[in-house]
């Protein structure tokens, strides 16, 4: 009997699934496993809903954002025309762009917000930017056609109470001396343009044509920079670095994990300390299996002495009550997953049949950036929430296989 490698098996597998004499162990496993599967569906759906809002931030902010930004060491940069050349031979960058970027204060009759102003070339901007693509009013080309034109976010415009066609006047930190003495310099702009990224920027972002910025900012032909589309933005960082590292110390760098970083980074903590807190409902589950195993062992105390009058080992006693615990957690672990992987592919959608169904509105597009609730699931996420699992079933069932093993037949038959 103690070479029958598969009797661990076989009776572990009769053990969890067989019916009970105890009604209230059969409860307790039911709600073990049940545990189990709604720890696991729970991980699986809420790091796919924080993959989705990060892959929102993502999309929306890195749309307008470029992934990086190279000035000059010295200064602003001259015959920006051959950067953009010498940038563009270099591996991994995409598009590169010149730009003017100040704070400014933008204003009308009516009111006044504090905004950051950057002048592109519009035709070169699209390749780094996707405000051309989120336009709501007027047009992004008209940058081009009329020198002192305008564009803004929505928010801005709301805010200001203007749209397209309107006067605004622009008012940047430079100094200009006139017979009335010292004042900032400042020009009358048209609104050509209105655009929605559905992100903070619309509320602090303007953009105008890099003529108007140069003249305006009293450049000349010059440029602040060249703003930078990489092929991949997670690269950026290295991609950056090397090219600042050929210069010898003619350019200096910044990429979007430095400018816009630390909202992922929060995004990304965020995803792990919900992650932490949601795991505890698996560690609760895993100590209903602890305390299946341990009753179990109560009541199999006349069986497990039969066995091992039998010839059974105490490591094929320990194997029959690990694998009980395994079966009943797997068995929660494929519920879970089958539940988890589900929801999470129609998240968006059964949270706006409740919606449909019940009259409310999670997200209102009115006070929030998004209006639905954004799901992205990741293979790594479902394997390692199942792995994470099953090794805690594991670690939760040996202390009670380990006292079954430990249980002495003469001891138990004496009393039967």
């Amino acid at each position: 009997m103690s070479n029958n490698r598969l009797l661990p098996l076989f009776i572990g597998l009769r053990y969890s699934f067989g019916k009970s004499r105890n009604g209230f162990i059969s409860l307790v496993s039911i709600v073990s496993v049940l545990g189990m599967g709604l720890g696991v569906a729970s991980l699986i759906v809420v790091l796919s809903v924080m993959n989705g809002f990060s892959a929102e931030l993502r999309d929306r902010i890195l749309g307008a954002v470029p992934h990086g930004f190279i000035q000059m060491a010295d200064g602003t940069m001259r015959d920006w025309r051959l950067h953009r050349d010498r940038v563009l031979a270099e591996p991994g960058i995409k598009a590169a762009t010149p730009y003017i970027k100040t704070n400014a204060l933008l204003k009308n009759e009516y009111s006044s917000r504090g905004i950051q102003i950057t002048a592109i070339d519009p035709e070169l901007e699209k390749s780094v930017s996707a405000v051309s693509t989120v336009m709501i009013s007027g047009s992004y080309e008209a940058l081009s056609k009329q020198k002192f034109g305008v564009v803004l976010g929505s928010i801005l415009a709301q805010s200001l109470g203007v749209s397209s066609g309107d006067k605004v006047t622009l008012l940047v930190p430079r100094l200009r001396i006139t017979p009335a003495g010292v004042s900032p310099r400042s020009k009358r702009f048209t609104v050509v343009g209105i655009y929605e990224l559905g992100a903070q920027l619309d509320g602090r972002q303007a953009f105008i044509s890099l003529d108007s910025g140069q003249a305006l900012m009293a450049m000349g032909d010059d440029v602040e920079g060249l703003r930078l589309a990489v092929d991949d933005l997670y690269k950026a960082p290295e991609i950056l670095s090397a090219i600042a590292g050929q210069a010898k110390g003619i350019y200096r760098y910044r990429d979007w994990s430095e400018t816009q970083g630390s909202l992922f980074q929060a995004v990304k903590m965020e995803k792990r300390l919900v992650a932490l807190l949601l795991f505890s409902v698996v560690i609760v589950a895993a100590f209903n299996i602890v305390s299946t195993l341990t009753m179990a062992v109560a009541e199999k105390r006349g069986d497990i002495a039969v066995l091992r009058t039998m010839g059974a080992s105490k490591l094929t006693i320990a194997l029959i009550f690990l694998l009980q615990g395994l079966f009943l957690s797997v068995l929660g672990i494929v519920l879970g997953l089958c539940l988890g992987v589900f929801v999470a592919l129609n998240v968006t959608e059964i949270i706006s049949s409740l919606e449909l169904l019940l009259g409310f509105q999670v997200f209102d597009p009115n006070i929030y950036f998004i209006s639905a609730i954004p799901s992205e699931l990741r293979a790594e996420d479902v394997i390692i929430t199942a792995f994470a699992g099953l090794l805690l079933s594991l670690l939760a069932a040996f202390y009670p296989a380990y006292r079954a093993s430990r249980v002495a037949p003469a001891e138990v038959l004496r009393y039967v």
